[in-house]
């Protein structure tokens, strides 16, 4: 009974094995090499490696540091203690 198992488990990881084994055949559509795309495909046509706005990105980046600074001045000057003051 218990071998009647083993030969199951073993042809069930046959099974799986041998066609996880062998190696898989690529079809390519030809064995020539492609030729490259003219220019940068990720930008229309701003320059090498220029991908998006970067003005907009210093102006993001710019606005996130102001609101963090306002926010850190504003918690520390709502957590202070009644008779401490932070900036002294």
């Amino acid at each position: 009974m218990a071998s009647s198992w083993i030969l199951v488990i073993l042809a069930a990881g046959a099974a799986i094995a041998i066609p996880c084994a062998l190696p898989a055949i690529a079809a390519a559509a030809t064995p020539a090499p492609s030729q490259p795309a003219a220019g940068d495909p990720r930008s229309s046509g701003q320059g090498p490696g220029l991908v998006g706005d970067p003005l907009t990105a210093v102006i993001v980046v710019a606005a996130i540091a102001v609101l963090t600074i306002a926010a850190t001045l504003i918690y520390v000057r709502a957590t202070a203690g009644r008779n401490a003051s932070p900036f002294e």
